[in-house]
């Protein structure tokens, strides 16, 4: 779930900073070449070796899992300074549930809307990505939910003037492909035709970065995605960038898991430790998510 808007011009400062601070996470190619987490700053955790037990033997030999994830999407998912090192909320939740589980998470960036198909042909373990767990890509693929955020606009600050989706008619929206961010305009769209209004035109990009190019050139009007990304994209960029309305649209962040991969039950197990011995609080409060923490994880928790 997550939309925004790409392209450049007139803002070219602005599209700097927000390339270098939102550089992966939703969109994009394949990359197996863009690995794991920064050791700095790491909030690490014990493994528990009954939890670890729970791992399939074969998983548990190997001592590793590969772990899909888009970083252009921070502050969950984004490459670090060095531009290739990954980091963000995910990846360090992920590596400490990995650590609880006896496993390494070694984080690689992909493609948004490639990564469910790559757990399904078994290119990677699991996906991390910010993903919101629907129902439809349950069908697919399990999820461990560990996060909620809901929906909000960006805009240029001298860009689109509304409050509430159903002032948007006439307008372009800008999404990264395979996201969820952008159905609600375009459910939206129907409504203004119906009404004898403009249509809302989607436009939708490869990743998170061209969807804020976008925006931040007048490409389109207006962008969708998670509330957390919306705003700490604006605030990394100078100024031009604001959100606007007031979020909507709350729901679970999941983990994906290949189905029947016996995984999805030590992940949930993991993650309830670290949030009972307060891991999973320092990790998010590290981020500045701290908002968005759940009490009560779920294997397929999915309310839409």
């Amino acid at each position: 779930m997550s939309a925004i808007q790409r392209r450049s011009a007139l803002l070219l400062a602005v599209l700097v900073i927000v390339v270098a601070m939102v550089a992966t996470a939703c969109g994009g190619s394949d990359s197996s070449s863009s690995s794991a987490a920064a050791d700095s700053g790491a909030i690490t955790a014990a493994k528990d070796d009954t939890i670890a037990a729970m791992v399939p033997a074969d998983i548990a030999s190997k001592g590793e899992l590969t772990v899909a994830t888009d970083a252009t999407y921070p502050p969950a998912e984004l490459f670090a300074e060095d531009g290739s090192t990954i980091e963000g909320m995910d990846v360090d939740l992920g590596i400490a549930i990995g650590q609880v589980m006896g496993l390494k998470w070694n984080f690689v960036n992909a493609g948004f809307d490639s990564i469910i198909p790559g757990l399904t042909s078994a290119k990677y373990n699991l996906g991390m990505s910010a993903f919101t767990d629907t129902k439809e890509r349950e069908q697919v693929v399990d999820f461990v939910t560990y996060f909620q955020a809901g929906t909000s606009f960006i805009a240029g600050v001298d860009g689109a003037k509304f409050t509430t989706i159903e002032d948007a008619c006439g307008l372009k929206v800008g999404f990264e492909k395979g996201s969820t961010s952008a159905d609600p305009a375009i459910a939206q769209s129907e409504k203004c035709k119906a009404a004898g209004k403009p249509e809302i035109t989607a436009i939708a990009f490869p990743d998170q970065n061209a969807v804020n190019l976008a925006v931040a050139s007048g490409q389109v009007d207006f962008a969708m995605a998670d509330t957390p990304t919306l705003e700490w994209i604006a605030q990394k960029s100078d100024g031009k960038l604001t959100v606007i309305g007031t979020s909507f649209d709350v729901a679970p962040y999941g983990l994906a898991i290949p189905k029947d991969s016996g995984l999805a039950e030590p992940i949930l197990a993991a993650l309830k430790k670290l949030m009972a011995d307060g891991t999973y609080t320092a990790i998010l409060k590290k981020w500045g998510v701290e908002s968005g923490a759940i009490t009560d994880p779920k294997i397929n928790g999915a309310i839409s």
